[in-house]
């Protein structure tokens, strides 16, 4: 029997990481497309990172957030919440992604309650989502394949259409999308009830569920304007679009989206230590306070946590990588269509700043999805890292649980030589199916 239990076998061992590249105990080297799984915004084995961490782990490892406060959380707390899309922003720094989400469930729920409405009790996710993989997380999430074999545990979310432009479903598409989706919304608000309904949780831009999917321009400002008419608080779920990975610190300033709860992780720590945040709006932060939030981890408010939060920060902004992506992801974008936009198999190229997907299809003129059977996002991704490429697969963005695509998101301090060799590697790859 195997000691550990592990997501993925057959791979190969890694031993060595820097800047854009990893090595595997073979000697094979493999640029990193995908930055891990879209985390690793400011490369491997940054030194001012490691030697940060290394610091506080040789002053405090750990110690309790109700036994004692540390510069180091509150210093971190400042410089993020300056760099945030928000009012007078609090944040809280838990260990993930689905760790943070969890913890904007409660608060919406904890706002509520204070303001005397106990009856709001549905958050509204979209299809094509994921929030992450814990309980609260999941229901909340719009990811067939991975909602399936829980289903008996979920069902207390109200849900409405994912947005995919490649597969709108408004019937006058591209005209007046964004009011298309508001409608939507406006409509599950009346049949759950506005009175019930605490929250509207979404991605800015689309992750893994959707492929990198940008919504229409007015998209957010008129989803925003149904959630302010029925006093339900708003969730920008930025952990895979946050930390410059778009070309702007956050996905939400694409769309001047001012939330009222953000959940960030992935590019906050850069992998370099398991983090996340859940930052609240100066009003929802002082309800919270008023009342009492009844929420909490055993690794919420880590020191060395926070401390590497705060030197991914400083990295960003010492090499300028929020403003490099932006650049450096036109370029990409312009390869990607140039270069692998035409083959047959390919239906969409989509994404924006540092985030990029393609999604693959058995017939372009009617955008059908591949048999799952065919394992077409797997195949790609095996086929990609034969070529010494990283690649992050997805499937479902069919929204019928098929559908396949492969996310590109480099580390920001990718050049542009390693995108030329991305791009090449790609399309050497897609070769492979003809």
């Amino acid at each position: 029997m195997r000691s550990l239990f592990t997501r993925a076998t057959g791979l190969p061992t890694v031993q060595r990481a820097e800047g854009c590249w990893l090595t595997d105990t073979l000697g094979n080297r493999y640029l990193d497309g995908a930055s891990g799984a879209l985390v690793v915004n400011i490369g491997h084995n940054d030194s001012r990172v490691t030697s940060a961490i290394r610091r506080q782990l040789d002053a405090v490892s750990y110690v309790h957030p109700t036994a004692f406060n540390s510069d180091g959380l509150e210093e971190y707390g400042a410089l993020l919440a300056s760099r945030l899309p928000m009012d007078d922003p609090a944040v809280y720094p838990v260990s993930g992604g689905s760790e943070a989400v969890e913890t904007a469930l409660k608060a919406a729920r904890t706002f509520h309650l204070a303001n005397d409405e106990p009856e709001r009790t549905v958050v509204i996710g979209r299809d094509l989502s994921y929030h992450g993989n814990s309980i609260g997380a999941l229901d909340v999430s719009g990811r067939h394949s991975l909602r399936e074999p829980y289903l008996p545990w979920l069902g207390r979310a109200g849900r409405i259409p994912g947005v995919l432009e490649y597969r709108c479903p408004n019937p006058r598409h591209p005209d007046n999308c964004g009011a298309w989706h508001a409608d939507a919304l406006a409509a599950e608000i009346e049949r759950i009830g506005p009175e019930r309904v605490a929250a509207f949780i979404a991605e800015p831009i689309g992750g893994a569920g959707s492929g990198a999917a940008v919504p229409p321009p007015d998209y957010w400002k008129v989803v925003t304007e149904v959630c302010s008419r029925h006093g339900i608080l708003v969730i920008a779920d930025e952990v895979m679009t946050g930390f410059g990975r778009t070309g702007k610190w956050f996905g939400s300033e694409h769309f001047e989206l001012q939330p009222d709860i953000m959940t960030m992780a992935k590019g906050a720590s850069s992998g370099y230590w398991p983090l996340g945040v859940c930052a609240f709006s100066g009003r929802v932060a002082a309800t919270l306070e008023e009342r009492g939030f009844v929420h909490g981890f055993t690794f919420s408010h880590h020191l060395v946590g926070a401390v590497a939060g705060r030197a991914v920060i400083k990295r960003l902004d010492e090499l300028r990588l929020v403003e490099r992506a932006e650049d450096r992801g036109r370029a990409l974008g312009d390869a990607l269509r140039a270069t692998v936009a035409d083959h047959p198999f390919v239906g969409d190229v989509r994404g924006l700043g540092l985030l990029w997907a393609i999604e693959l299809v058995s017939d372009r003129d009617t955008k059908r999805p591949f048999p799952p059977s065919e394992r077409m996002s797997a195949r790609l991704t095996e086929s990609a890292r034969s070529h010494g490429l990283l690649v992050y697969p997805s499937t479902g963005c069919a929204g019928d649980g098929t559908g396949d695509l492969v996310m590109i998101g480099p580390p920001l301090i990718v050049s542009v030589d390693e995108l030329g060799m991305l791009v090449e590697r790609l399309a050497l790859a897609l070769e492979e199916f003809g």
